[in-house]
């Protein structure tokens, strides 16, 4: 049953969300929007952005490259102040032993999942200090905290996430900003069942290992996964700092 928001947690606050066009950053954009929250929702899909804008009033849509500094300074600057941050952009990558992973696929893989988070903190964290602190959330993957053999390269860049979140918190608590890692399992969304159609042939295969790997037996929803990310940027979890939560 979909979780469904209850209150006004984010009344009067502004938010930036990476990755709003689809899956996980349009599920969180539309749940803070229903919570109060006015966003700022960047990708580089502009159909996609538009129809998670149609979902949350008062939004403003960028279309950029997360990848690319001028592009999330862009949307850094869009709204202010920015105290809610959620990067949800990223890419699986491919899905081959570590040894076969092509060079190009590599950098473009922490292009986006890597430094795509890192430029992100780097426009905002300086304007959330300024403004007296905030809430930062950055998507991993529960690949991240124990390794893939399915997709070592994604659990590569999403372990760097989660050091480099548990870093800016050793830097900057002090400003008054929390940072808290969400590190989703496999949740039904596009990005899962592109993972599954790299399979070719072996999909049906690779779909039932993953299940069987699950103690629940099953899939997430993208509404779990948007529960555990605005309890952690809600005062709600204000005691919470630089946990890695897995989902």
């Amino acid at each position: 049953m979909p979780i469904r928001a209850q209150t006004h947690r984010f009344a009067g606050r502004n938010a930036l969300v990476t990755g709003a066009a689809s899956g996980l950053g349009r599920e969180v954009a539309l749940r803070l929007a229903a919570e109060g929250a006015r966003l700022v929702l960047f990708d580089r899909d502009a159909d996609g952005l538009a129809e998670t804008a149609a979902g949350c009033p008062g939004s403003l849509c960028v279309t950029g490259d997360v990848s690319r500094a001028a592009d999330v300074a862009r949307a850094a600057a869009a709204l202010s102040p920015i105290t809610l941050l959620v990067t949800a952009a990223g890419v699986i990558g491919p899905t081959v032993p570590l040894p076969e992973v092509e060079e190009e696929a590599w950098d473009r893989l922490f292009a986006i999942n890597v430094k795509g988070t890192w430029l992100a903190l780097k426009y905002v964290v300086p304007r959330m200090a300024e403004a007296g602190g905030g809430a930062i959330v950055t998507f991993a993957s529960g690949a991240g905290l124990v390794g893939n053999p399915i997709f070592p390269a994604y659990s590569a860049s999403k372990g760097a996430v989660v050091l480099m979140t548990r870093s800016l918190v050793a830097g900057h608590t002090a400003q008054g900003i929390r940072a808290n890692i969400v590190c989703p399992g496999p949740i039904e969304t596009p990005m899962l069942r592109e993972s599954f159609a790299q399979a070719g042939a072996d999909a049906p295969a690779r779909e039932e290992y993953t299940r069987a790997r699950n103690p629940m037996g099953r899939f997430g929803t993208p509404d779990e996964v948007a529960a555990a990310v605005l309890f952690l940027l809600s005062d709600e979890a204000s005691y919470v700092n630089g946990v890695a939560l897995p989902a």
